[in-house]
């Protein structure tokens, strides 16, 4: 029997890899980069079944209209003449509505939930894993009245559907972070959610899955694929054809490229972030998001990641540091104390998220073909999904029924 053929050796296919090596199957993964450093090893690193609401949602348009006048805010969009970014954004403004995020909610919650019970097995099955993962909650904190409003709403509305979500006041956020001052006019705590090192993670599964015998083939650019009828046999590489019994899709925001190859549509959009790791001095306690700018804070003993924004820049992986400097200005706007450092170019990481236009990701069967699989699309919540995403592929694989309802992310909906 031929091997199934995952291509992106992201964290989302890793995970998948994992569970389909517990059934016993054959893995190989390809990737078009060195599998170093990659989007999922310099990210925030956080798993938050808090977050229930998709990027398509009421008053992002209107957001991101006054955003796209700075350079350095939460989201951006370079307006350019670009056929798919126009169709994406257009895509986009259909999702974006009341009735999209409560039908999304429940298909949110439950995947997130998954992959966090999930983790928690992996801890308890691999104990010499040293992932960092801490499991203190986040704290999203805010300092107008308006984003008040916006995120006590946003409390309630978690309530009703089942997770636990605190409201805090300045001196609860102080009890919570007592070695330096928090300027803030309150806060919501999320107690189910966590956050871990993603590249402990990933180079944790790489040694793992290389001493289950995956193969694995970096810096291999797909060229194309052969199909017979419905059945893909054979991936095209730049360095010769690689055949396989099944192919998944985890390619991230180069996904719909590899559709678009394969003969089906998969709107993408790459959402560039950027983090940088600084020593944790005075030293940050808890994992917090700062609202208005929207960036997370990823403490790990004596060093703390600060990463953010959404920059809709397709593939393109230049670094734009205006973006940088408004992830490094809101450090000391809430953190007055911090002694934060402008990190250099070398010290930025960025990454693209694979965006779809309804923020759901893509997980399930690729339509018209019998045995290709797509599990991408997952934006900023790649780590947080991907243990979830990893065992729905493999279920779907296995052809096993999914241990939650996945209609919310069928891949063929465009």
């Amino acid at each position: 029997m031929k091997p199934t053929i995952i291509i992106g050796g992201g964290i989302i296919g890793l995970f998948t890899a994992y569970f389909l090596v517990e059934e016993g199957v054959e893995v190989v993964i390809v990737d078009k980069g060195d599998m170093q450093v990659t989007t999922s090893t310099g990210n925030a690193g956080m798993i938050v079944p808090s977050h229930i609401i998709p990027l398509a949602a009421p008053g992002m348009i209107s957001k991101g209209i006054s955003w796209m006048f700075s350079s350095k805010s939460p989201f951006y969009i370079h307006p350019r003449l670009d056929r798919k970014l126009l169709e994406w954004s257009w895509l986009f403004y259909r999702a974006a509505n009341p009735q999209h995020v409560e039908k999304s909610i429940p298909f949110l919650k439950n995947i997130s939930l998954l992959s966090k019970s999930l983790y928690q097995e992996f801890k308890t099955k691999h104990t010499d894993a040293e992932l960092g993962l801490v499991e203190k909650g986040l704290m999203m904190l805010y300092q107008t009245p308006e984003v008040e409003k916006e995120e006590i709403e946003f409390a309630h509305l978690a309530r009703k559907h089942g997770l636990e979500a605190e409201i805090l006041t300045p001196n609860d956020i102080a009890n919570l972070e007592p070695n330096l001052e928090v300027k803030a006019r309150g806060a919501v705590l999320f107690p189910g959610d966590a956050h871990l090192s993603p590249s402990a993670l990933y180079n944790y599964l790489k040694t793992y899955l290389k001493s289950k015998g995956v193969t694995f083939k970096s810096s291999l650019s797909v060229l194309g694929f052969e199909k017979k009828g419905a059945k893909v046999n054979t991936v095209i590489t730049h360095e010769g054809a690689i055949e396989g019994d099944q192919f998944i899709l985890c390619g991230g925001a180069w996904s719909g490229e590899l559709a678009k190859m394969l003969g089906f549509k998969l709107p993408m959009m790459g959402g560039k972030g950027y983090s940088f790791v600084q020593e944790n001095q005075p030293e940050i306690h808890q994992a917090s998001i700062l609202t208005e700018m929207k960036v997370a804070v990823s403490p790990y003993g004596n060093q703390v990641r600060f990463g953010g924004t959404m920059e809709i820049a397709g593939t393109n992986e230049n670094i734009n540091i205006n973006r940088v400097k408004g992830i490094f200005e809101s450090i000391n706007r809430f953190y007055p104390d911090f002694q934060a450092k402008f990190p250099s170019q070398e010290e930025i990481w960025k990454g693209l998220r694979p965006c779809s236009p309804d923020g759901l990701p893509y997980i399930g069967q690729a339509p018209g073909l019998e045995n290709v699989l797509v599990g991408s699309g997952h934006g900023m919540m790649g780590i947080s999904m991907a243990p979830g995403t990893g065992k729905l592929l493999c279920q779907i694989h296995q052809k096993e029924v999914t241990g939650i309802l996945i209609d919310g992310f069928g891949v063929g909906r465009y």
